[in-house]
C-alpha cells in the first residue's frame, strides 16, 4: 500500500503546482492585458456623427435599409465602444473535432476600429490556455500560452494577419451595429432583396465582406471569399462565414445573442467556434 499513498502524495503535489502556476500565469497574463487594453483605448476618435438619422439610410439597398430600421431607432447614440462577455466551445483542432469550452471578454472601439478578445479556453480540467486575439492600428496579435505562462502560439504583424483581424472586427459588427452606417465609413453596395456587400477601410486596409440577410431582416450570416486558416505552421486562404441569431433587445438596439464562425474547407464546412454572448455593455457617443 506505500506504492498508492506514495501516488497520492504525488498527485496532490501536481495539483498543488498546477495551482500554484496558474495563479501566477494569471496574473502576468492579466497585466499584459493590461497593456492592450491601453493601447486600444489610446486610438480611439470620436464619430463624424454623434447619432443615427434615419435619412442616412435612403439610397441604400433595400435589404440594408429593411436591416437598420429592424435593429436601431431614429437617434439612436452612435457606438464608440463596447465590452462583451461570452461563452461557448472552440474547436482547437484544424483537421479534426477537439471542443474546447471557453469564456472571454472583448473589448471593442469602432474609431478607429480594434478589438482585445481575451479569452480563457479549458485545455484540461483546472489547466486553461490564455488566448489573446487583437487588431489595432493595422496590426494583428494572435497569442496564446498554456496557464498564461508556456507559448503556444505567439504571431504579430501586419500582412495576412492584420487583414484577418480587420476582417473578424468588420465581420462582428452586427454586436455594435451603428459601426455599419455609411456615417461610419462604409459603402455599401447591392446584390439581391437578401444579400449586399459592404466595403470599409482602416489606413493601408480594405475589406469587403458579404452581408446576407434574414426574412425579419437581420443579419443572418457574414462572409469572405478567403481568409488566413492556420494548418499546423502554415496560414492557407479559405472561404470564411459568420453566423449570427437570437436576436433580443439591448440599450435601444437589437443584437445578436448567438454566433458561429466557420472555415469552408474542401471537405466541407468546418465551425471552429461557437459563442452565446452572457453580457453586452455599450459607450455611446455624447
Amino acid at each position: 500500500m506505500i506504492w498508492l499513498k506514495w501516488l497520492i502524495v504525488s498527485i496532490g503535489a501536481a495539483i498543488a503546482v498546477t495551482l500554484i502556476l496558474g495563479a501566477y500565469g494569471a496574473a502576468r497574463w492579466q497585466k499584459s492585458s493590461a497593456q492592450l487594453l491601453t493601447q486600444l483605448e489610446a486610438q480611439r476618435a470620436p464619430a463624424a456623427v454623434p447619432r443615427f438619422n434615419v435619412r442616412e439610410i435612403e439610397g441604400l439597398p433595400e435589404p440594408v435599409r429593411r436591416y437598420f430600421r429592424a435593429v436601431l431607432k431614429d437617434g439612436q447614440p452612435i457606438i464608440a465602444a463596447a465590452s462583451i462577455e461570452m461563452t461557448g466551445t472552440i474547436n482547437m483542432s484544424a483537421g479534426g473535432e477537439s471542443w474546447k469550452p471557453f469564456t472571454s471578454t472583448q473589448r471593442v472601439v469602432t474609431r478607429s476600429p480594434g478589438f482585445v478578445w481575451d479569452g480563457a479556453v479549458m485545455m484540461y480540467p483546472g489547466v486553461p490556455a490564455r488566448v489573446v486575439d487583437r487588431y489595432s492600428d493595422g496590426e494583428g496579435l494572435l497569442n496564446a500560452k498554456l496557464l498564461g505562462l508556456f507559448t503556444v502560439a505567439n504571431t504579430r504583424g501586419g500582412g495576412e494577419l492584420a487583414r484577418g483581424e480587420f476582417m473578424r472586427w468588420f465581420a462582428e459588427t452586427p454586436w455594435y451595429p451603428t459601426a455599419l452606417l455609411p456615417s461610419q465609413g462604409v459603402r455599401w453596395q447591392a446584390i439581391n432583396s437578401t444579400r449586399a456587400n459592404a466595403t470599409i477601410n482602416d489606413g493601408h486596409l480594405s475589406s469587403t465582406l458579404l452581408f446576407r440577410f434574414d426574412d425579419a431582416g437581420l443579419i443572418a450570416s457574414v462572409s469572405a471569399e478567403a481568409r488566413g486558416a492556420g494548418v499546423g505552421k502554415d496560414m492557407v486562404m479559405l472561404p470564411w462565414e459568420c453566423t449570427f441569431s437570437n436576436y433580443q433587445p439591448q440599450d435601444g438596439m437589437l443584437i445578436p445573442m448567438a454566433g458561429e464562425a466557420s472555415y469552408i474547407r474542401p471537405e466541407g464546412r468546418a465551425s471552429y467556434f461557437v459563442g452565446k454572448v452572457k453580457t453586452a455593455r455599450y459607450e455611446f457617443e455624447p
